[in-house]
């Protein structure tokens, strides 16, 4: 049974590290957010903690000042007290002061009267009385027990007496000293001093704790919902996925059968390119052939070993889509570029423009070449077209191609520059396509006829065999008019 449900769990996809990677990222953001919300919750509750404390302060402050205002009140200072109701009078006032401090928030309480000069702190209802109503401070306590508040009463005093409005000052964060005017019958007569540090932390501790409790809830129900909803999903796209596998491995097989149409595609239009030179170079073997004497046989026979061994490069490459990295580059070859360009100018172009006289080629080659490690007939393959591009669509009567080759040693860059007189490339020929190369380089791009076949395809094989040796190639038009092609070839 657990083997069945292993199984059908492995049908889903069912990973526990995806799932943990969900939790994690899960509990970390639900934390944050909580931490947040807490931070925010409590900074709200202390700012509203701070006002509540101080008005809750100064309410009691308050209504203590209003008892000793309303007990001072009800005596007629006119009228002789006799003993009994000075000590009623004594107990009311210790009453009131005892009530106050009793309260766990209040921690000192004091009555502040200025006579004759001095700032008297009187906590007890004895020594109240005789000061209002007998005018004697013998047996006023004159202890250090209530210096703190005399010395933050002589800071506020002038505000009490001018404005007769309370007044709180906050010490130690939580401590509020409130003042609240003393007025007896419309006359400021000193002040009720109160210490209270009001606790509401209860009250804060318990909402946040309500808080963490729900933010643990939401979290589960959030992990709960977040699970059900995985394994239906996985349910869900089972079949999507079996259909998804299916198709890339169609679509595999498609791309493998399209990039071999491409290497068939590219393989038959360079044969098609090059069997018509092939047949010219058939001739030109004819031709030596038929003139062959001692006295020119070593000549004939350096040409006709190099025209045969082209002819032996096309069969070659016929038998390959995509020949072997080794027959291009290797460390057997040892070419020499200026011997190679030379023998292409002076025996293959220049042998055919004896005929016409429609175009000339000028060589001018560079010295301390060094020997390249490539199969010179790829080179062939390269440069011929180039030139035969510029005698293609050169456009002018009196054609003129220069060929330069030069190596730079600090670069070990060797440079081919092949350039002419003509009428240049169509602008839209250098503009670059969506591979990223110039469109004269593109597969069948020709200003021939279009409908014509075999256009097109004499630079096209020529970047491509650049691009299998490892050289760039590049094109531009010239200021003075025609254009110029410049591979490099870095050693």
């Amino acid at each position: 049974m657990s083997q069945k449900i292993i199984k059908k769990l492995k049908e889903y996809h069912f990973q526990f590290k995806h799932l943990t990677v969900i939790f994690v990222v899960l509990f970390a953001f639900q934390i944050i957010v909580s931490v947040i919300n807490k931070s925010s919750i409590g900074s709200f509750f202390n700012s509203t903690q701070s006002w509540y404390q101080k008005d809750s302060a100064e309410r009691v402050a308050n209504l203590t000042t209003t008892a000793f205002e309303l007990l001072l009140e009800t005596i007629n200072r006119k009228k002789e007290i006799d003993q009994g109701e000075q000590s009623n009078i004594i107990k009311a006032f210790d009453i009131i002061f005892n009530q106050e401090v009793l309260q766990h928030n209040i921690e000192e309480m004091c009555i502040l009267i200025k006579k004759d000069n001095r700032i008297y702190a009187i906590d007890d209802g004895k020594s109240l009385f005789r000061l209002l109503y007998l005018g004697s401070t013998s047996n006023v306590d004159v202890s250090n027990q209530h210096s703190r508040a005399i010395a933050l009463y002589k800071n506020v005093q002038d505000f009490l007496i001018y404005k007769e409005q309370i007044k709180s000052i906050l010490t130690e964060r939580k401590t509020f000293n409130t003042f609240v005017p003393l007025i007896l019958r419309g006359e400021y007569i000193g002040a009720v001093y109160m210490k209270n540090t009001p606790d509401f932390s209860f009250i804060s501790s318990q909402i946040i704790s309500n808080y963490n409790e729900t933010s643990i809830l939401y979290l589960s129900l959030i992990s709960l919902g977040l699970l059900s909803m995985y394994f239906i999903s996985s349910y869900t796209v089972k079949e999507r996925d079996e259909t998804q596998r299916l198709f890339l491995i169609e679509h595999e097989e498609n791309l493998r059968k399209q990039i071999n149409y491409q290497k068939e595609l590219f393989f038959t239009k360079r044969i098609y390119h090059t069997h018509h030179k092939a047949e010219k170079i058939m001739g030109f073997i004819k031709g030596d052939l038929s003139v062959l004497s001692p006295i020119n046989i070593s000549e004939i026979k350096y040409r006709v070993t190099k025209y045969a061994n082209f002819i032996s490069r096309i069969i070659y490459d016929m038998k390959w889509y995509e020949p072997p990295v080794q027959t291009i580059r290797n460390t057997i070859f040892k070419t020499d570029v200026n011997e190679v360009i030379r023998f292409i100018v002076n025996h293959i172009f220049l042998r055919s423009a004896k005929k016409s006289g429609t175009f000339s080629i000028l060589f001018e080659e560079g010295k301390n070449l060094p020997i390249l490690n490539v199969n010179e007939f790829v080179v062939w393959e390269i440069i011929e077209p180039l030139i035969q591009n510029s005698i293609d669509h050169g456009g002018v009567k009196n054609l003129v191609i220069n060929i330069k080759t030069d190596f730079s040693e600090k670069e070990k860059l060797l440079k081919i520059h092949l350039s002419d007189n003509g009428k240049g490339i169509e602008q839209k020929l250098l503009l670059i396509n969506e591979k990223g190369v110039k469109q004269i380089f593109g597969e069948n791009v020709s200003t021939k006829d279009s409908s014509a076949q075999n256009v097109g395809y004499g630079c096209y094989i020529a970047y491509e065999m650049s691009k299998k040796c490892g050289w760039d190639l590049d094109v531009k038009n010239l200021e003075t008019g025609g254009c110029e092609f410049v591979v490099l070839i870095k050693t």
